[in-house]
Protein backbone atom coordinates (compact mmCIF):
# COMPACT_ATOMS: atom_id res chain seq x y z
CA UNK A 1 0.00 0.00 0.00
CA UNK A 2 2.50 2.70 1.33
CA UNK A 3 4.21 1.91 -2.46
CA UNK A 4 1.86 2.42 -4.57
CA UNK A 5 1.05 5.84 -2.80
CA UNK A 6 4.82 6.63 -3.09
CA UNK A 7 4.36 6.08 -6.66
CA UNK A 8 1.76 7.46 -7.18
CA UNK A 9 3.33 10.99 -5.66
CA UNK A 10 6.55 10.55 -7.98
CA UNK A 11 4.05 9.85 -11.11
CA UNK A 12 2.32 12.97 -10.38
CA UNK A 13 5.63 14.81 -9.46
CA UNK A 14 7.84 13.57 -13.00
CA UNK A 15 4.42 15.11 -14.90
CA UNK A 16 4.79 18.26 -13.70
CA UNK A 17 8.72 18.35 -13.65
CA UNK A 18 8.29 19.91 -16.58
CA UNK A 19 5.71 22.34 -15.35
CA UNK A 20 7.01 26.32 -15.79
CA UNK A 21 3.95 27.79 -15.99
CA UNK A 22 2.11 29.01 -12.72
CA UNK A 23 -1.26 30.37 -13.32
CA UNK A 24 -1.70 34.34 -12.91
CA UNK A 25 -3.54 34.95 -9.18
CA UNK A 26 -6.99 36.63 -9.90
CA UNK A 27 -7.77 40.20 -8.78
CA UNK A 28 -11.14 42.30 -7.93
CA UNK A 29 -11.60 45.04 -10.68
CA UNK A 30 -14.62 47.84 -10.24
CA UNK A 31 -16.31 49.69 -12.91
CA UNK A 32 -17.97 52.87 -11.86
CA UNK A 33 -20.93 53.42 -14.43
CA UNK A 34 -21.71 57.64 -14.97
CA UNK A 35 -24.82 57.07 -13.22
CA UNK A 36 -23.69 55.37 -10.28
CA UNK A 37 -23.59 51.91 -10.11
CA UNK A 38 -20.73 49.80 -8.97
CA UNK A 39 -19.68 46.17 -11.03
CA UNK A 40 -17.14 44.26 -8.80
CA UNK A 41 -15.14 41.60 -11.06
CA UNK A 42 -12.83 38.73 -10.10
CA UNK A 43 -10.51 38.55 -13.08
CA UNK A 44 -7.61 37.11 -14.34
CA UNK A 45 -4.31 38.82 -15.27
CA UNK A 46 -3.40 38.28 -19.31
CA UNK A 47 0.20 39.85 -18.49
CA UNK A 48 2.54 37.81 -20.53
CA UNK A 49 2.67 37.53 -24.48
CA UNK A 50 1.63 33.75 -23.99
CA UNK A 51 -1.21 34.71 -21.36
CA UNK A 52 -2.28 37.46 -23.95
CA UNK A 53 -1.78 35.17 -26.99
CA UNK A 54 -4.11 32.09 -24.80
CA UNK A 55 -6.68 34.94 -23.21
CA UNK A 56 -10.46 32.89 -23.31
CA UNK A 57 -9.86 30.57 -26.08
CA UNK A 58 -11.57 27.04 -25.53
CA UNK A 59 -13.39 28.14 -22.47
CA UNK A 60 -16.51 26.66 -22.60
CA UNK A 61 -18.59 29.39 -20.18
CA UNK A 62 -17.86 32.49 -17.91
CA UNK A 63 -19.10 33.43 -14.63
CA UNK A 64 -21.08 36.88 -15.09
CA UNK A 65 -18.80 38.13 -12.23
CA UNK A 66 -15.19 36.82 -13.99
CA UNK A 67 -13.42 38.25 -16.72
CA UNK A 68 -9.65 38.70 -17.73
CA UNK A 69 -8.03 41.72 -17.81
CA UNK A 70 -4.83 42.12 -20.52
CA UNK A 71 -2.33 44.91 -19.76
CA UNK A 72 -0.24 46.75 -21.77
CA UNK A 73 2.30 49.36 -19.98
CA UNK A 74 2.65 51.43 -22.90
CA UNK A 75 -0.47 52.57 -24.46
CA UNK A 76 -0.96 51.66 -28.05
CA UNK A 77 -4.02 50.00 -30.20
CA UNK A 78 -5.19 46.69 -29.30
CA UNK A 79 -6.67 44.41 -31.69
CA UNK A 80 -8.32 41.04 -30.93
CA UNK A 81 -9.81 38.07 -32.60
CA UNK A 82 -12.34 34.96 -32.05
CA UNK A 83 -10.74 32.23 -33.24
CA UNK A 84 -10.97 29.23 -31.04
CA UNK A 85 -13.22 31.23 -27.82
CA UNK A 86 -16.29 29.16 -27.86
CA UNK A 87 -18.25 31.91 -25.78
CA UNK A 88 -19.26 35.68 -26.99
CA UNK A 89 -17.32 38.37 -25.04
CA UNK A 90 -18.04 42.00 -24.66
CA UNK A 91 -14.29 43.61 -25.11
CA UNK A 92 -13.67 46.38 -22.99
CA UNK A 93 -10.89 48.80 -24.49
CA UNK A 94 -9.32 51.06 -21.27
CA UNK A 95 -7.25 53.99 -21.18
CA UNK A 96 -4.18 55.01 -19.05
CA UNK A 97 -6.64 56.69 -16.82
CA UNK A 98 -8.70 53.58 -16.31
CA UNK A 99 -11.53 55.37 -18.75
CA UNK A 100 -13.47 52.94 -20.95
CA UNK A 101 -12.28 54.34 -24.49
CA UNK A 102 -14.90 51.78 -26.31
CA UNK A 103 -16.95 48.58 -26.25
CA UNK A 104 -17.23 45.80 -29.03
CA UNK A 105 -20.05 44.20 -27.71
CA UNK A 106 -21.24 40.17 -28.05
CA UNK A 107 -18.30 39.62 -30.04
CA UNK A 108 -18.93 36.43 -32.11
CA UNK A 109 -17.13 33.10 -31.15
CA UNK A 110 -14.49 31.13 -33.29
CA UNK A 111 -14.31 34.19 -36.26
CA UNK A 112 -10.86 35.63 -37.54
CA UNK A 113 -13.44 39.61 -37.36
CA UNK A 114 -10.46 41.43 -35.92
CA UNK A 115 -12.11 43.83 -32.88
CA UNK A 116 -9.86 47.20 -32.66
CA UNK A 117 -9.85 49.75 -29.71
CA UNK A 118 -10.08 52.55 -32.30
CA UNK A 119 -7.37 55.01 -30.12
CA UNK A 120 -4.10 53.69 -27.97
CA UNK A 121 -5.08 51.82 -24.69
CA UNK A 122 -3.30 50.20 -22.35
CA UNK A 123 -5.58 47.71 -21.10
CA UNK A 124 -8.61 45.29 -22.42
CA UNK A 125 -10.99 43.73 -20.25
CA UNK A 126 -13.32 40.53 -21.87
CA UNK A 127 -16.38 39.71 -20.22
CA UNK A 128 -19.34 37.85 -20.86
CA UNK A 129 -21.43 38.72 -24.41
CA UNK A 130 -23.65 40.99 -23.71
CA UNK A 131 -22.95 41.87 -20.03
CA UNK A 132 -22.22 45.43 -20.41
CA UNK A 133 -25.60 46.27 -21.72
CA UNK A 134 -26.98 44.40 -19.39
CA UNK A 135 -25.48 46.09 -16.56
CA UNK A 136 -25.61 49.77 -18.50
CA UNK A 137 -21.65 49.72 -18.70
CA UNK A 138 -20.75 52.72 -21.32
CA UNK A 139 -17.78 54.32 -22.78
CA UNK A 140 -16.72 56.82 -20.75
CA UNK A 141 -17.35 54.98 -17.76
CA UNK A 142 -14.34 54.05 -14.93
CA UNK A 143 -12.71 50.74 -14.61
CA UNK A 144 -11.05 50.95 -11.06
CA UNK A 145 -8.18 48.85 -10.81
CA UNK A 146 -4.40 49.50 -9.52
CA UNK A 147 -2.97 49.24 -12.59
CA UNK A 148 -5.02 52.53 -14.39
CA UNK A 149 -5.17 55.57 -13.28
CA UNK A 150 -2.86 58.73 -11.34
CA UNK A 151 -0.94 56.02 -9.42
CA UNK A 152 -1.44 53.35 -11.12
CA UNK A 153 1.12 51.27 -14.11
CA UNK A 154 -0.80 52.21 -17.37
CA UNK A 155 1.28 55.51 -19.09
CA UNK A 156 0.64 57.07 -22.46
CA UNK A 157 3.04 59.15 -24.26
Amino acid sequence: MRASVLAACLAVLLACAGCTETPNPDANLTIETAGGAVHVFTVELAVTDEEQRQGLMFREKLDDDRGMLFFYAQCDTASFWMKNTYIPLDMIFIGADGRIARIERNTEPETLTIHQSGAPVNGVLEVNGGLTQRLGIAEGDYVRHPWFGETGKATCG
